[in-house]
């Protein structure tokens, strides 16, 4: 079988929708930093689409990849053999599945190998937009998420002397530097991570970095560039070596890291760029003024959900997040967290009805062709859960509303660390930069019980009701496992009052 390049694309099979668009001697207008399986998934299939359609204002609308980390080597491994060509497959829950070639990457750059070479793609005045998946924890925020730590950052190197910066915020920072200097205008930054408010988070990170660089051009940063918030949705598992023989058979062509994803897509950005917006609103993509909304929703319902299936689903002996969700007993807690804690908190949300959202997420989750595993979902639990679940717990603990299944998914958190505390070859959370942190936390939990809660969810402080409701919770899981603490929730009917006066 050929291997996947652009000599091979015409022997693609025909089921297999093709560039045919023009990719030799493009420019790229839009510069991603952390090119993975979800931006190959979501943006770059945007701006195929796009590039497919042919963009009204002439723009050449192409992407150029940034990796970062060491591993992304392997990455660039693989743009270079296959001509920065991919496929993405997207597959229905009945177990259609739909193959696209992305062509719209058409530059990779691996910082490592030469940051002089990124800084300049940064700098080009053709360069319009950066957009940004560097995960939760990359934007270095410390206190309430709002105070950029340049240590947590891993960026204290990038500000002395005449560094060649190597983290996000070095090379932007330097980028723009030479766009004030030079008189070009500023290009716009869109951060696409799980964040609410990821634009203003991405500003203050950037901005504080620069402050150890320049005050000066810290100010102009600040009130020259714009920050939108966007709101990105699309479940893109990790590509498995299953993946790859499955994409092989149905594309015809060997393609060394393809990308699977659910059907669902959606982004929803805030209609504020300089100096150019592109026209992503004509290939799906929504411009609002406001998506406060959107985030909110989507990371209290879909991301607050992963967390709360994943650590009781790992407990109980679960791997993949469809099991979970077609068991009657786990979907119902999640179900439950849905409509009775997380639902009360949000604002209304324009042309979405919160009750198909919520049962449409049910039946994503249970998509069986995706594969997606709980163990990826408490990837740096850290900063999702704070991100995620807490702001949901936080509220209604505030308000005097029950918090018991949000304080029975904190309960299993600690319970999952644990196990690991007590035996590293049968951890069920792996990666977390806080891991030996929380661990050691966890342990801690056993002699004085709750004290998990002061050290895991700092600097929030836990209110009496969440700490007395996460003590019951904990106490349920030891002695009823976790399918007994989920039907003791259930049976006890307790805030059902509070869902249904919501």
């Amino acid at each position: 079988m050929a291997d996947l390049r652009s000599s091979t694309l015409s022997i693609a099979k025909d089921n297999v929708v093709i560039p045919l668009y023009n990719r030799d001697a493009r420019t790229p207008s839009i510069v991603h930093i952390g090119l993975g399986g979800f931006s190959r998934a979501h943006l770059a299939m945007y701006l195929d689409r796009l590039l497919a359609r042919g963009a009204d204002d002439g723009r050449d609308w192409s992407l150029c990849g940034v990796g970062l980390m060491p591993g992304d080597s392997a990455m660039r491994d693989v743009m270079e053999a296959q001509d920065r060509l991919y496929t993405l497959v997207t597959r229905a829950s009945s177990g259609d599945e739909e193959a696209r070639i992305i062509g719209s990457v058409s530059e990779y750059l691996f910082a490592p190998d030469d940051p002089e070479a990124v800084i300049r793609r940064l700098a080009a005045p053709g360069t319009l937009v950066v957009t940004l998946t560097v995960t939760e924890a990359g934007y270095g925020m410390s206190g309430e998420g709002e105070t950029f730590d340049i240590d947590r950052a891993g960026a204290r190197a990038d500000a002395e002397p005449g560094a060649l910066p190597r983290t996000a915020w070095g090379l932007l920072a330097e980028a723009l530097r030479r766009r004030r200097a030079e008189g070009i205008p500023p290009f716009t930054v869109l951060s696409c991570d799980n964040i609410q408010g990821n634009g203003e988070v991405a500003r203050a990170a950037l901005v504080g970095f620069a402050r150890h660089v320049d005050p000066g051009l810290a100010g102009w940063i600040d009130e020259n560039v714009a920050f939108p918030n966007s709101m990105v949705d699309r479940i893109t598992p990790a590509t498995t070596d299953r993946d790859r023989a499955a994409v092989a058979e149905l594309t015809g062509l060997e393609d060394r890291w393809p990308v699977c994803s659910e059907r669902f897509e959606q982004w929803v950005v805030e209609d504020r760029f300089s100096p150019v917006r592109p026209p992503l609103d004509a290939v799906g993509a929504q411009f609002v003024p406001d998506v406060a909304p959107y985030e909110k929703m989507k990371l209290r319902l879909l991301n607050a959900s992963h967390q709360a299936m994943s650590y009781l689903g790992l407990l109980e002996g679960f791997t993949e997040v469809h099991e979970a969700c077609e068991d009657p007993d786990f979907s119902g807690f999640v179900a439950g967290y849905l409509r009775e804690e997380a639902a009360p908190t949000l604002d209304p949300v324009p042309g979405v009805d919160l009750a198909d959202y919520r049962a449409a997420l049910l039946s994503r989750f249970r998509n069986r062709a995706i594969r997606d595993t709980l163990a990826r979902q408490v990837v740096d639990g850290s900063s999702r859960i704070p991100a995620f679940l807490l702001p949901v717990a936080l509220e209604r603990a505030a308000h005097g509303l029950a918090v018991e299944r949000c304080a029975l998914v904190l309960a299993a958190w600690q319970a999952c660390l644990l196990r690991g505390a007590r035996d590293p070859g049968a951890r069920l959370v792996t990666h977390d930069a806080r891991l030996a942190e929380l661990e050691s936390a966890a342990l801690g939990d056993e002699a004085e019980p709750g004290s998990f809660l002061d050290a895991a969810l700092a600097p929030a402080a836990v209110p009496d009701a969440l700490r007395e409701a996460y003590l019951t919770a904990r106490e349920n899981l030891e002695r009823l496992g976790p399918r007994g603490a989920i039907r003791a929730i259930a049976a006890s009917g307790a805030d059902a009052a509070d869902g249904a006066a919501a």
